[in-house]
């Protein structure tokens, strides 16, 4: 499987305001660079947080991308998985409609009563690791599913996270021209943080997108 981080953040490294409320960093050619991404693979991933505060779909915008997965025998849109280990996804968020599958990956702790109405509303449960998700077993189940190219859109958190269990392959990072500030706004890789064995990026690339650059890094 290959897993690619996908964000933006602001010039100060920042993926929103300290009140975790979803801030317009890039603009629309960023916005299709985006969708054509998660055209390009099989599945998008993000935390629960970012379930909690944003409400996202995580479907595709155009329908020429639509078409175009359909002719490759494909569904319209890839699939959605939530990192959660406690099955907080609340049963009508808009991830777990019919626009196309949706896992959630629990933890062995996850109360029974939220994994059951989770599966009632449609989401595809697939458990791993005791208190926490275990993402590497995570993962490699998704890929037993056909997931072959995976798309993180955040947070900071599970950023931090997949980094941390060596998972990640390349990251690409818009970096907009605005300062949002603050000690407890969220960061492109928030969690306990690294004090050794930092991880190493190769830059492969450097382009101008909207008013800000696009960054695309290898993970050695």
């Amino acid at each position: 499987m290959r897993v690619v981080v996908n964000a933006a953040m602001s010039a100060d490294g920042k993926l929103s305001s300290r009140r975790r409320e979803q801030i317009a960093i890039s603009g629309p050619d960023d916005f299709d660079r985006v969708d054509a991404l998660r055209a390009g693979s099989d599945a998008v991933l993000v935390g629960v947080g970012t379930v909690l505060a944003d409400d996202p779909h995580l479907t595709l915008d155009e329908p020429e991308r639509q078409a175009a997965r359909r002719d490759r025998d494909e569904s319209a849109h890839p699939a959605r998985v939530v990192a959660d280990s406690r099955a907080r996804t609340p049963t009508d968020a808009r991830i777990l409609d019919d626009a196309a599958t949706t896992y959630v990956l629990v933890a062995e702790a996850a109360p029974t009563d939220r994994v059951e109405d989770l599966s009632a509303s449609g989401a595809r449960l697939l458990t791993a690791g005791e208190e926490r998700v275990d993402l590497e077993r995570a993962l490699a189940s998704l890929e037993r599913e056909g997931v072959e190219q995976l798309m993180v859109e955040g947070g900071g958190e599970l950023i931090f996270s997949l980094f941390d269990a060596g998972l990640v392959d390349e990251l690409r990072v818009f970096v907009g021209s605005t300062i949002i500030g603050g000690r407890d706004a969220p960061t492109l890789a928030d969690g306990e943080g690294f004090v050794a064995e930092f991880p190493d990026l190769d830059l492969g690339d450097v382009e101008r997108v909207d008013d800000g650059v696009l960054l695309r890094y290898a993970v050695e």
